[in-house]
């Protein structure tokens, strides 16, 4: 019986050990579970926080004090509704593919934005990732008989995004601008002139993209 009771303790270590490490594989931190009624959080010091711009501007290396500053008056700007801004945030963010900028912009603008403006956002950006890379071989390629092909691609969400079609024309602009794609720059931005989108609201938009970004390249460039 004591064999078997210590053959037994010895299998559960292992699989304990064995589930730390697939954990420590994947990112994952594992804090032992404390029994009582009530649990130190200061015992988790490696817990991650809730990632916001104000957290994003923290961690601006001090080659980067300009963007840091950019980012203070990012949600400043009155211009704009909120749902475009907080849109362009989501989208230009998602845009920049780090992950720390996402994580920043999602939480400053999910109470911000209702279900179908945080899905709109998103969707902007990931249709403009398919969209900037297509036309802009369209527009770059020197042979022109591409921009007499079907492109063939689905986009059936542009049609009908579920918010305003000047926002998300604002997020689509302000997209195309991060992936470099000037012929959906000039649709966009065509588009937005023809429903009354001033020039100076179009400017704004691209603002917030060259800000976002240049928030991501910090990063990457401290890493």
């Amino acid at each position: 019986m004591r064999r078997a009771l210590e053959r037994q303790r010895s299998s559960v270590s292992h699989v304990k050990a064995s589930y730390r490490s697939i954990f420590r594989a994947v990112g994952i931190i594992h804090y032992p579970l404390r029994h009582g009624p009530t649990q130190d959080r200061r015992a988790c010091p490696n817990e991650s926080k809730i990632m916001t711009i104000d957290a994003l501007k923290a961690q601006m290396p001090d080659f980067a004090k300009d963007v840091k500053l950019n980012l203070s008056n990012i949600s400043g700007e009155e211009a704009l509704s909120d749902q475009q801004k907080y849109g362009l945030m989501v989208a230009c963010a998602i845009a920049s593919r780090n992950d720390t900028v996402k994580a920043a912009f999602l939480a400053e603008a999910t109470d911000k934005l209702s279900a179908e403006a945080l899905a709109a956002a998103k969707g902007a950006a990931t249709l403009m990732g398919m969209n900037n890379i297509y036309y802009r071989f369209v527009h770059m390629a020197s042979n022109k008989e591409y921009g007499t092909l079907p492109a063939k691609l689905r986009m059936n969400f542009i049609a009908r995004p579920g918010v305003d079609k000047v926002d998300f024309e604002l997020w689509s602009l302000a997209v195309s601008a991060i992936n470099g794609c000037g012929m959906c720059i000039d649709s966009h931005e065509n588009t937005l002139r023809q429903h009354g989108v001033t020039s100076e609201q179009v400017q704004i938009a691209i603002r917030f993209a060259a800000i976002i970004q240049s928030a991501a390249i910090a990063l990457e460039a401290n890493a």
